[in-house]
């Protein structure tokens, strides 16, 4: 099994936690994780229609059949939403940590009922595919980037040796078939589809949701639904701009990114390293795949992210800036070589800001990490460690 970065946070927080819950897209690793972290637990799926009927229709003796000294599996939750308010009622009769443990691939569902339920009682976990470190560290990890970003990284793939094509064919066949269906009534599947695959041929960009629902033939009205559909389902991502404005007008509309690369080729007909290369969203794929790596750096260990971008409106632009204890402005370039129009934005970012250079990086398509003067390049292995930052170098990290 593939040894996944998040199993170290889980054990912490299921001995803080009555519930935690383990959230992310569908074969993300959600059941793989939560079977084999707490593997003396009781499992129980609600893909399962019998359990799903029983459950919601007599919930209080659901949970009294399957109770038991170690605890319970319950997955995909957001098919019984309504079974969290007993959840809830069980764990403040009983107080047992790590009893339950959720797993759920709707975060909106889910998010809306412990917002009403569980706050307070619930650590939750977001799952995402896996991330170019758990590559790595599991000897996973292809030689060249473009073969990550066609390939993508959901773990099957690496798991069972399973061609990308067809496997992302099914992948998205299944999610529009089976869960859109059950989410909203999308009246015509084929236009779902082509929202979809016009969201990929915009990955990177700013989202202009006026041009993307004209383009599909729908209102701006579905756009919106089916945009929070998307991200509800861990598909999509908006990269929100950054609020400090330094005197300067900023542009207010998000950035539009996918959580997989190889689902974004997919949908854009990539099927093959060769043909990436030469692809005109090669770039904004590198970019994503190296803000989606922060993101799991930050969520597998079990840490909030706060990720933006800054642009003015003359197009000065930082792709990334995370929001800490100091503001951490990051360029994504995907050339090998570094050259100094890397630092542009960052030397135009650090004088508007009056910020040290030093507190900068470029993430860049290369193999070597080197400390400059204007800020700080790594590899995209080397992305994990911006969460310990200070970064501390090493041409091997």
């Amino acid at each position: 099994m593939i040894t996944r970065d998040v199993t170290s946070i889980l054990t912490q927080f299921a001995s803080q936690y009555p519930v935690v819950s383990v959230l992310g897209p569908r074969q993300s690793g959600k059941t793989t994780i939560a079977k084999t972290v707490f593997s003396e637990h009781m499992y129980i799926s609600f893909e399962d229609l019998d359990m799903r009927t029983f459950a919601h229709n007599d919930p209080r003796q659901f949970l009294a059949n399957y109770k038991n000294s170690k605890g319970i599996i319950l997955d995909e939750i957001q098919h019984v939403p309504s079974l969290l308010s007993y959840i809830q009622t069980y764990v403040d009769a009983n107080e047992q940590l790590g009893y339950f443990i959720l797993t759920g691939s709707e975060n909106f569902l889910i998010s809306q009922a412990i917002s009403q339920t569980l706050a307070g009682r619930m650590a939750i976990v977001t799952l995402l595919p896996l991330s170019i470190h758990e590559l790595a560290n599991n000897a996973l990890l292809p030689d060249l980037t473009a073969t990550i970003i066609c390939k993508g990284l959901y773990p099957r793939i690496y798991d069972k040796h399973i061609a990308p094509l067809s496997w992302y064919s099914f992948y998205i066949q299944q999610y529009v078939e089976r869960d859109i269906r059950q989410i909203i009534n999308v009246h015509s599947l084929g236009d779902f589809q082509r929202f979809l695959k016009l969201c990929a041929g915009r990955i990177g960009q700013i989202l202009n949701i006026s041009s993307l629902a004209t383009d599909c033939g729908i209102s701006v009205t579905t756009a919106r639904s089916w945009l929070s559909i998307l991200q509800s389902s861990y598909i999509i991502f908006l990269l929100q701009p950054h609020f400090k404005n330094f005197s300067k007008r900023l542009i207010k509309s998000p950035k539009l990114y996918f959580y997989d690369t190889g689902l974004a080729c997919a949908l854009l007909g990539i099927k093959e390293e060769e043909q990436l290369l030469t692809h005109y969203a090669y770039g904004n794929l590198f970019e994503s795949l190296a803000i989606t790596e922060i993101l799991k750096t930050y969520h597998n260990a079990g840490e909030i992210p706060h990720l933006y971008f800054w642009r003015d409106s003359i197009g000065h632009e930082i792709d990334c800036i995370i929001d800490g204890p100091v503001l951490v402005p990051i360029e994504i370039k995907s050339g090998h070589t570094v050259n100094a129009n890397f630092f542009t934005a960052l030397n135009y970012w650090n004088d508007l800001a009056q910020a040290n250079p030093s507190n900068g990086f470029v993430i860049y398509g290369g193999t070597d990490n080197q400390i400059r003067t204007a800020g700080n390049v790594i590899t995209l292995r080397s992305v994990s460690k911006l969460l310990t930052y200070p970064l501390r170098l090493s041409p091997e990290s």
